[in-house]
């Protein structure tokens, strides 16, 4: 299960297709990138089992029979599982970016986890096209990027998730996310995943010559 930056909708709403459809969210790349295919089966089964769990938290949510993968979803599982032999399904993000809305979104989802199933946030540590690049730049998400590992790795559970509602206080918060679309994400997998400890998995201090990235696992 992924839950890309990439789709939002007023309330949450759930892939539910069996054979999902590419979607090419992106512009001014060269024409191979519009012919990807990441061709995964979805699993219709365990989105109505999502959706269920959902309605359970008394969350808005809807089967979406349409959607299809958007560049969060394959970007990423093209390299982590190239043979695509694992249905794969999304959940969206809410488009008022509310925090504790989504924590509660990864603690309805928590249970999915004992059946088997991954739960992915794709989204990204820094997020600010605009300024990627130069040293200000740099400098910014060095100061998120420090504060992040603070709250997911240093910080009790109750603290990484009071920490990630009140993420806007953080150093350089606007900077790093201008718009939070893709620090939702973490937010679901850490509701997910709360009462567990976090762990750096990938760490760049000079990414693109320009920014500091991370990425972290939890349980």
């Amino acid at each position: 299960m992924v839950v890309s930056g990439h789709w939002e909708e007023s309330g949450f709403a759930v892939m539910g297709a069996a054979q999902p459809p590419m979607i090419y969210d992106y512009g001014g790349f060269p024409e191979e990138m519009y012919h990807i295919r990441y061709p995964a089966a979805g699993s219709p089964r365990l989105a109505r089992r999502a959706h269920a769990l959902i309605e359970e938290a008394k969350l808005p949510t809807r089967l979406d029979a349409q959607r299809g993968f958007d560049h969060g979803t394959y970007a990423v599982l093209a390299v982590t599982h190239p043979q695509a032999d694992i249905p794969v399904f999304q959940v969206s993000i809410r488009a008022d970016y509310d925090p504790q809305a989504h924590l509660r979104l990864g603690r309805a989802l928590a249970p999915l986890r004992d059946e088997g199933v991954l739960i992915i946030g794709s989204g990204s540590s820094y997020h600010n096209l605009r300024r990627f690049f130069g040293r200000a730049r740099r400098d910014d998400s060095a100061l998120f990027d420090r504060w992040l590992g603070e709250t997911l790795v240093d910080s009790t559970p109750a603290q990484r998730s009071q920490r990630l509602i009140d993420w806007e206080q953080a150093p350089a918060a606007r900077e790093a996310h201008p718009q939070e679309d893709h620090l939702m994400p973490l937010h679901v997998v850490v509701g997910a995943a709360e009462e567990e400890p976090g762990q750096v998995i990938y760490r760049e201090d000079d990414f693109l010559g320009t920014i500091a990235f991370s990425s972290y696992r939890f349980g």
